[in-house]
């Protein structure tokens, strides 16, 4: 039996307050595989009211106490590993493989940076006469996305349990199941009922119902910019402290000095990984000019060798898209930038051959792309590469720092100190150099639209808490 149409409150299995469910589509057959149910503000409430019940003794536990549960927690996610990648590739379309090795290994090193973390986290120092204590917030409600599931619940739900915090939890409902499968890990955990609970359901009719409540202290979402926005708005009348890691428009800056062809290659397999579907992808690549048509020719032949197909099949490198609304929505920017005339160079509209069912996309890379181009300004979350020449380092900068986004940019170059100096001028929450191996225990968020706060270990505890001065106390 599975909890596909139950929620977790309160610490048990629960039916919503108001029957009402949803399919959940496989994007590789288009067709639904499951249904959840659907929550409404009867549900949040009862949810809410759970996690307020426990905070009191839940944010008095031990350091070791937490430790502890979390600990439970990673013995439990990695004992139903393959259950976990399964269910990733199913509901939102990540080959297996990656499925198992990055979506799924993305949850279980945030649990460990997380306890890692824990055991040296600072909670309060004497200064001067006083003592300054950081304490949980309260309740926190985590509203995550369909792109990263594992990735996103925990590395907001580990901090904020290794912060003292009850939270209320509202996976993305096109991509449901990885969140119940984190709830039954929870509850087999032995975590006290209330700690932790889940609500399934819609942005307006749970997202921004836990955003507007009264008793919810902090709101941590991760998604669009445009739903930041609403997100936010529905938190002021309360005051309420909104972390948002939402959308990017990464500039990749490959400098004249870097090792080209590897370079190149790098940054676009980098820009299509997930299927183009994530928030710090590159997917803005800035080459020197007299050297675009070698970094497009580059390009094309990395496009051309990348093997879309069903995720469960071996050998594919791309699976679909999340969902028919991502799928038209990547169709159109493709054909506006045909129509504004960027150069296509592999990929195009369309299903590659032979695929004529399922939300696959054309790998496509796009050259001679122009400042202020669609395709050059919009987030496009798919495997669609906008290639720019610039003529000096001042321009690529400048490109680079021309967004609305800041979440992450990436510089290559064969000089160390020279790719130092690049990023020191970039205006983004992480720069990447020489495309580093992912640290998750480097803050993550980013700057202007991208967001505020900041992620992962210690950095994304620091977001569930609160300073107390107790003056007097020395």
């Amino acid at each position: 039996m599975n909890h596909h149409a139950q929620f977790y409150i309160g610490g048990g299995w629960q039916d919503p307050a108001i029957p009402a469910a949803l399919d959940v589509i496989d994007p590789s057959t288009e067709q639904p595989f499951t249904r959840i149910a659907l929550g409404s503000k009867a549900d949040v409430d009862r949810a809410v009211a759970a996690a307020k019940a426990a905070f009191d003794g839940f944010s008095r536990t031990t350091r070791a106490e937490r430790l502890a549960l979390l600990g439970r927690i990673l013995e439990e996610y990695n004992s139903r590993a393959e259950e976990l990648a399964e269910a990733v590739s199913q509901e939102m379309g990540a080959p297996l493989p990656f499925a198992r090795e990055a979506q799924v290994w993305a949850g279980r090193v945030h649990l460990e940076a997380t306890i890692e973390a824990l055991e040296t986290y600072e909670f309060g120092r004497a200064r001067g006469t006083s003592l300054i204590v950081k304490e949980p917030i309260g309740v926190a409600a985590l509203i995550t996305p369909w792109n990263w599931p594992y990735n996103q619940i925990v590395c907001k739900a580990a901090p904020a349990l290794a912060a003292g915090c009850t939270v209320v939890l509202k996976p993305s409902e096109i991509a449901p199941i990885s969140g119940i499968l984190f709830a039954e890990i929870v509850e087999a955990s032995g975590l006290p009922p209330g700690v932790f609970n889940l609500v399934n359901g819609t942005g307006p009719g749970v997202g921004q119902v836990l955003a507007a409540h009264p008793d919810v202290d902090l709101v941590s979402f991760t998604g669009s910019t445009r739903a930041g926005v609403i997100v936010a708005k529905a938190a002021a009348d309360t005051v309420k402290r909104v972390a948002q890691e939402l959308g990017g428009k990464s500039p990749n800056i490959i400098l004249p000095d870097a090792d080209f062809p590897a370079a190149v290659r790098a940054g676009v397999l980098a820009s299509f990984s997930n299927s183009g579907q994530s928030c710090e992808a590159p997917t803005r690549m800035l080459v020197p000019a007299e050297r675009q048509d070698e970094a497009l020719a580059i390009a094309a032949d990395v496009a051309s060798g990348q093997k879309v197909g069903h995720p469960r099949k071996p050998g594919v490198d791309l699976g679909p898209v999340v969902s028919q609304t991502q799928f038209d929505k990547i169709q159109r920017l493709i054909e506006t930038g045909i129509r504004e005339g960027a150069r296509l160079v592999a990929g195009g509209p369309g299903r590659p051959p032979g695929l004529n069912r399922g939300y696959y996309v054309r790998p496509t890379v796009f050259g001679d792309v122009k400042p202020g181009m669609t395709i050059e300004r919009e987030e496009v979350f798919g495997p669609v590469l906008a290639v720019m020449g610039y003529r000096d380092e001042d321009e690529a900068v400048r490109i680079a720092n021309d967004t609305v986004y800041g979440l992450a940019a990436y510089v290559s170059s064969a000089d160390i100190a020279h790719a130092r100096a690049v990023a020191a001028r970039l205006r983004a929450g992480t720069v990447n150099l020489n495309y580093p191996t992912w640290d998750v225990r480097a803050p993550f968020g980013g700057f202007k639209q991208s967001g505020n706060g900041r992620e992962y270990a210690d950095f994304g505890i620091d977001d569930y808490l609160e300073l107390k001065a107790v003056v007097g106390f020395c």
